[in-house]
């Protein structure tokens, strides 16, 4: 795994992190943005770690 993909796995657990984090402090619109957020980073980790077993079984072929 290169360096920048760890960067941007780890960006994106932070931001799902900062997403739970504002869902369970809002009560309105807020709770669904945090919500989001945090489904919008889970889903960019697990393209990041997707991407990377790609790769690596295009690399073998």
């Amino acid at each position: 795994m290169t360096g920048s993909r760890i960067f941007f796995t780890a960006f994106a657990a932070l931001l799902a992190l900062v997403g739970l984090f504002a869902a369970a402090a809002s009560r309105d619109y807020l709770h669904v943005f945090g919500l989001m957020l945090f489904a919008f980073g889970v889903v960019f980790a697990l393209s990041c770690v997707k991407r990377h077993f790609d790769e690596a079984e295009a690399a073998r072929r």
